[in-house]
């Protein structure tokens, strides 16, 4: 039955203007700009231009920051679904979503990993995901894969591939990255108004949280942590924890590593000695799970956050690229106020 299903997309996919979305190499752009109307619209996604001749219909996103951005767009009619694990961490619990209206529109496809065959089964025109955020070459969930079954695909911008070698990821400021795909998709979609007032708003929030922050002092030094018990997974420059870290006034202690989400030593947390530890919340791990055993660990022992118990937990979608990036950036600054002051 599924190969049977594949052979017949395939047929489909003599073209993907049937999906609504063409790949381009740019020397169309011009004539489509003077297209009348707002299609057909031609956007750059992670270095490769497509031209859309309508607004796709049918997108299945992976991972609950991505469905977000679709719903803070207000884009659960072009949706056939979403895929996302059921982390059931606090505020990321699908009761108290801020986007709960989005959850309880758009069918919740699955909880286990993004495939081929339920792309298929959904009737998708579009997959809305990421390098390692459903999109992976060792899975063969890839755009090219998909694009062969005749459905497009829009990649994640915090997860864009970086450089030559293919494995690191991040080609701009994490908050830039979540300002482009807003704006980005909101051409897609021809709800750029819409994008432009998010962006907007986002920035202010993020300014607002930042003019708390003392232009003289000193910045406390963070360290994200995602989970890893022999070695710590943490955040490069490109991943959403470091803008959240400095915009809410900390220094980023790693900050140098130029990737998204990365694995480290232990030994490179001791030596830089963060002040507060930021906990990613997800998972079956619990954040006080976590938390219990950063505060047993012997390296860490003299580490300044974990003598001081500075420890702060934001929740998994607060801190991959999402529409939550903002109020993350403005609740960490309050916490950072009171390690300041203290």
């Amino acid at each position: 039955m599924r190969t049977a299903r594949i052979c017949l997309a395939l047929l489909a996919a003599v073209t993907l203007t049937s999906c609504g979305a063409k790949v381009s190499d740019g020397s169309g752009d011009k004539q489509s700009e003077a297209g009348s109307g707002h299609y057909p619209v031609t956007v750059e996604n992670c270095g490769v231009k497509t031209t859309y001749d309508k607004a796709p219909r049918r997108v299945v996103t992976n991972d609950v920051g991505i469905a977000e951005i679709m719903f803070a767009l207000g884009l659960e009619d072009h949706m056939a679904g979403y895929v996302a694990p059921d982390y059931k961490t606090g505020r990321d619990d699908k009761g108290e979503a801020p986007w709960k209206s989005g959850y309880d529109k758009v069918k919740w496809l699955s909880k286990k990993e993004i495939n081929k065959e339920l792309v298929l089964d959904a009737k998708a025109d579009l997959v809305f995901a990421g390098w390692n955020y459903g999109f992976g070459e060792g899975n063969a969930f890839t755009p090219e894969a998909l694009k062969k079954l005749g459905v497009g695909s829009y990649v994640l911008t915090e997860s864009c591939h970086n450089g030559g070698t293919g494995k690191s990821r991040g080609v701009m400021p994490p908050l830039e990255a979540l300002y482009t795909d807003l704006e980005t998709l909101g051409k897609v979609f021809d709800v750029e108004d819409r994008a432009r007032t998010l962006v907007e708003g986002f920035k202010k929030r993020v300014a607002d949280a930042q003019a708390g922050v003392p232009k003289d002092g000193r910045a406390p030094r963070v360290f994200l942590y995602d989970d890893g018990r022999d070695k710590p997974l943490t955040a490069g420059t490109f991943a959403g924890p470091h803008d959240i870290i400095t915009k809410a006034g900390g220094d980023h202690v790693m900050k140098d590593l130029k990737d998204s989400w990365v694995t480290v030593g232990w030994e490179t947390v001791v030596e830089r000695d963060p002040e507060v530890i930021v906990i990613n919340n997800y998972g079956n791990v619990s954040a006080e799970e976590k938390k219990k055993f950063l505060m047993s660990y012997p390296p860490l022992a003299n580490v300044s956050a974990i003598k001081n118990d500075r420890v702060f937990v934001l929740d998994y979608v607060d801190l991959v690229e999402s529409p939550r990036n903002p109020a993350a950036v403005a609740a960490l600054a309050d916490y950072l106020k009171g390690v300041r002051n203290g």
